[in-house]
């Protein structure tokens, strides 16, 4: 099948350097999953280990350990897991995670169409990443609100904030999500474009 910018299962690459650096990027999902899981950090392991299953579903799914998204993608992907583990600044982790939702909404849409009977659209799937990211900024919201009510995290109720800084942030925070899912969701669109045709004249054998 030719690839198109509508054929999102042209994204799925079959190299040595993409599934290398594919390859690469789990085992440090991997290790820092097992990190935030042995220091009681429940949300961040999970939220590897979903980045971490949606990486290897493809070669598993297909029994090739070349088959791979591109290793672009799944670095976006982890940004949020690298920002928290090296203590980058708070603005900076959220619009990183914000924008890993974007790229792993784009992951489960490209994989969908890949191993179901789902089919979307070039221009569908840009939309499902965009609303995506906002959906994900109430349900992480709510997440880490619950973690710090029966965990004893303090994630969003943060003690040395007032109710009021903590609303704030909190609304800042889905603006943030707005900006990212926007931002993601053109880069996206340029991505696919070029990726699409760069397939489409032969440019991509490594």
């Amino acid at each position: 099948m030719e690839p198109t910018p509508s054929n999102l299962a042209s994204l799925l690459r079959q190299s040595r350097i993409n599934a290398a650096l594919g390859w690469g990027l789990v085992g440090i999902i991997a290790l820092t999953a097992l990190g935030n899981l042995v220091l009681g950090n429940f949300l961040w392991a999970g939220f590897a280990a979903v980045v971490g299953g949606l990486a290897v579903l493809p070669p598993v799914a297909r029994r090739d350990p070349l088959v791979m998204i591109p290793w672009e993608v799944f670095v976006l992907a982890a940004l949020p897991l690298l920002g928290y583990t090296f203590g980058v600044n708070v603005a900076f982790r959220e619009v990183a995670t914000y924008l890993s939702v974007a790229a792993l909404a784009l992951i489960v849409a490209v994989e969908l169409q890949l191993f179901t009977n789902v089919e979307m659209n070039y221009q569908f799937a840009l939309l499902f990443v965009v609303v995506s990211t906002l959906a994900f900024a109430g349900l992480w919201a709510v997440s880490r609100w619950l973690s710090d009510l029966h965990l004893g995290t303090t994630l969003l109720l943060d003690p040395m904030l007032s109710d009021d800084a903590i609303e704030e942030q909190l609304m800042w925070e889905f603006v943030a999500s707005a900006v990212a899912g926007l931002l993601a969701g053109v880069v996206f669109e340029l991505y696919v474009r070029r990726y699409a045709s760069v397939r489409r004249d032969g440019g991509e054998n490594a």
